[in-house]
């Protein structure tokens, strides 16, 4: 399985995700389109905010799940969610890709970053709900929470038109984080089964491809969660990725036969909420 190239943005891709058989996928770089203040727009800046917090290692600062893992060892849990709460505190007002994604009828939306943007596109409708991951240093046995659109823990999955799916956890409403090392080998070390992976996730993506907006894969968490998210998913798949990928980033959308769009965000933002013609 090899990947395409694509300079132009197909029109099969909008058709699918206003049908509603393409979702959205999104990563920290959708901040990028937010004008004013942001938090954190990727690893490297949320590892520098973290470690302006609580000295760490040097050999470590820059490395976001290390240095987090050290927050956590060295100063407890507690500190580690208190410095991320912080982090995030600062809201992103959403951009019109945000508000013009969270307008569409899609199964499942999936983010994979800490900020609360995408909840806050969202707020307008109530036909929503959001599952997000929980680290099991802090619930040990249970690997998903569930939220209602008002932002209410639910005990049971909601079956709501849209489901906003957060792996990492994010800031709101409950302050969830998988941030750490030990919180990220306690996931991978179940996700090849699928089990921190929620049922009505599963369900959904079967009849689903995905349509990756803001994200690298230049990393290996990003590539394993989006494998095994996308497992036994319908497709197509496609990936917004201006810049030249990296050898890993080329060999993973080989594996998962993701056409690569080889535009920048910004102009594929401008084209969907309506300032440019959407190509043929």
């Amino acid at each position: 399985m090899s990947h395409t190239t694509v300079h132009t943005l197909p029109a099969a891709v909008v058709e699918g995700l206003r049908a509603g058989t393409l979702a959205p996928y999104l990563g920290s770089g959708l901040l990028t389109l937010c004008e004013g203040v942001t938090p954190p727009a990727d690893p490297p800046a949320l590892a520098g905010v973290l470690t302006t917090k609580v000295s760490v290692p040097g050999k470590i600062r820059n490395r976001l799940t290390a240095a987090a893992q050290f927050i956590e060892n060295f100063k407890h849990r507690k500190t580690l969610v208190k410095a991320m709460g912080e982090a995030y505190a600062l809201s992103a007002a959403p951009s019109p890709l945000h508000c013009w994604l969270a307008a569409l009828p899609s199964p499942l939306v999936v983010d994979t970053w800490y900020d609360d943007t995408t909840r806050q596109a969202l707020a307008g409708r109530t036909d929503w709900a959001e599952v997000q991951g929980l680290s099991q240093s802090e619930h040990f046995g249970t690997w998903v929470g569930w939220y209602d659109a008002q932002g209410q823990s639910c005990p049971d999955p909601v079956e709501a038109t849209t489901v906003l799916y957060k792996p990492w956890g994010g800031r709101a409403p409950a302050g969830n984080y998988l941030i750490s090392d030990s919180d990220f080998v306690e996931v991978l070390t179940e996700i090849d089964i699928q089990t921190p992976i929620p049922a009505l996730v599963q369900q959904r993506r079967a009849a689903l491809g995905f349509v990756f907006l803001g994200c690298r894969f230049n990393d290996q968490l990003p590539r394993a969660f989006a494998r095994q998210i996308l497992k036994r998913s319908a497709g197509p798949h496609y990936a917004v990725l201006p810049d030249e990928p990296t050898r890993m980033e080329a060999r993973f959308l080989d594996e998962m036969g993701i056409t690569r769009l080889a535009l920048p965000l910004d102009e594929v933002a401008r084209q969907w909420t309506g300032a440019l013609p959407v190509a043929a």
